[in-house]
């Protein structure tokens, strides 16, 4: 079964202040939320989509992993004592208990499913019960970047038109994309991944078109000429490098970037922000 793009994890060691950073990109971001290990969060939905801005809240709440487990709060601690960035790639799940079993016969996982609620607040303040199921997957060559495959059970409750209404007009997800010295090396895992057979092979590495956006695999060469930025350092594997975002007005994205002094990159098809502005994340604002 094909799984699309569900969302993308920027891991940050000041979560205030990504916050602040999205909100002078123009977005809507949500109430603080916190994890039962140890993790708080503010999500930025698209339709569809959404960003997790991710830090350690509670670092004593942190458990390291047991069998057949991921240990989500520990990867996040490890991936930041490396700094900031987009830290996990995340699909859609109809079902989470079937998808760990696709991601354990592919040879891509072996975790057990992780189920978990939180409280969720609505944009009147009035609060709601969420509840999401995990399935995991690793990609040997890429061991900094989190895989997984989230179903959630009350739908209704996370998604609101109204924190999908952002100053800059976005409203979609083009796509993300990773950095690898040999994007070719992923392209068995992607196909796992995604459920995807597929794989579009491009000049500057390949591609995996999902039914909610595209997951792109640059070489660190192909990254710089494209987007006019430094990749992430691939000396460990593969990176999780950039977010694609979708603008409906290009000059209204662009007037509140330039309001909030924010310094872009204009590329072909689209206006860059770099990671040392992003928090460790290229962000491409791409008009429809």
């Amino acid at each position: 079964m094909a799984r699309g793009l569900d969302h993308v994890v920027h891991a940050v060691r000041d979560l205030d202040a990504a916050a602040d950073l999205y909100r002078r990109l123009g977005f809507t971001v949500g109430a603080r939320n916190r994890h039962p290990w140890g993790t708080h969060n503010h999500i930025v939905q698209l339709p569809g989509f959404f960003v997790e801005l991710l830090s350690v809240g509670e670092s004593e709440s942190i458990l390291a992993a047991g069998p057949h487990q991921f240990a989500f709060g520990e990867f996040t601690r490890r991936f930041l004592a490396g700094g900031d960035g987009l830290a996990m790639l995340v699909l859609e799940s109809a079902d989470a208990d079937a998808d760990a079993r696709a991601f354990r016969d592919a040879g891509i996982g072996d975790f057990d499913v992780l189920d978990f609620e939180r409280d969720g607040k609505r944009p009147d303040g009035s609060v709601v019960k969420l509840g999401f199921s995990l399935a995991f997957a690793t990609d040997r060559n890429a061991p900094d970047i989190g895989f997984f495959a989230c179903q959630q059970h009350y739908p209704e409750n996370f998604w609101d038109r109204a924190f999908q209404i952002h100053a800059n007009t976005a409203s979609g997800i083009a796509g993300l994309v990773l950095v690898a010295e040999n994007p070719t090396d992923h392209h068995i895992f992607l196909s796992a991944f995604a459920g995807e057979r597929e794989l579009l092979a491009t000049s500057s590495g390949i591609a995996v078109t999902t039914p909610r956006g595209v997951i792109q695999v640059m070489d660190p060469d192909a990254f710089r000429i494209h987007y006019g930025v430094e990749p992430p350092d691939v000396s460990r594997g593969g990176r999780l490098a950039a977010l694609r975002v979708l603008v409906d007005d290009a000059a209204a994205a662009r007037a509140v970037l330039g309001a909030s002094a924010i310094s872009v990159i204009d590329r072909v098809g689209g206006i860059v922000v770099a990671p040392r502005v992003a928090m460790g994340a290229t962000i491409v604002v791409e008009s429809r």
